[in-house]
């Protein structure tokens, strides 16, 4: 029986790459990937020439059962995201969900990913917190934040830089306007940015400063004196 790997690859600086990752990648009988031609330009940085595959949320219902059926068969296969790791807000539960179910073993090498950074420079309590990645863009959204709202936790979620803005002052709506906030862009990149604050102070900022790049807002818990 073969292996499913599942890969980071960089959210930004190409050297976040690991030498175990460039190894299993060129090792691996074939590669799956979210988009082909993000991850061709990857491939040949680190000249790597390997099978592809297009596995992503479009496809991956119809293509788990067969892609488990030719690991059990003995071939070695790898998993990667357009950045990041794997199933983290990207495709890749359902197949890991299916090989777990199949027997069939399965290795999440450690390595990049968008969140880690974000939480560490927020300079907001890390001991605790929850991963709510993107939140429903309409029906069920402003349920939603009133439940975040009472959470105690530090709060990650990913944002559009396009709607952030306006998620910055719907948090202020239901939790106040000066629950603290931390937003990172592009991290990992050139441009790299992190604007911390109360939620007004940065939603303000991004009024004036028009954000680009991926965006992760982590957002202070519920203070206990709010009760």
């Amino acid at each position: 029986m073969g292996k499913l790997y599942l890969v980071p690859t960089p959210v930004g600086n190409l050297e976040d790459m690991t030498f175990r990752a460039v190894r299993v990648l060129k090792e691996v009988d074939l590669i799956l990937a979210e988009d082909t031609r993000t991850t061709s330009f990857l491939l040949k940085h680190f000249q790597i020439e390997n099978k592809m595959l297009s596995h992503h949320k479009f496809n991956e219902h119809q293509t788990v059962a067969g892609i488990a059926q030719r690991i059990k068969a003995g071939e070695t296969i790898a998993l990667v995201s357009d950045a990041g790791t794997p199933a983290i807000s990207d495709p890749g539960f359902m197949l890991v969900r299916e090989c777990v179910e199949n027997g069939i073993e399965v290795e999440c090498l450690p390595g990049a990913t968008a969140f880690v950074p974000a939480l560490v420079d927020s300079g907001l309590p890390n001991d605790r917190f929850c991963f709510e990645g993107f939140l429903p863009q309409k029906k069920g959204r402003q349920t939603k934040i009133k439940e975040l709202a009472e959470e105690r936790r530090t709060m990650i979620v990913y944002e559009s830089p396009y709607r952030l803005v306006k998620a910055l002052r719907q948090f202020a709506e239901f939790m106040g306007n000066d629950r603290k906030v931390s937003v990172s862009r592009e991290i990992s990149k050139l441009h790299e940015e992190t604007v911390r604050g109360t939620l007004v102070e940065v939603a303000e900022h991004f009024e004036q400063n028009e954000p680009k790049g991926e965006i992760v807002i982590i957002l202070s818990g519920k203070p206990k004196d709010e009760d």
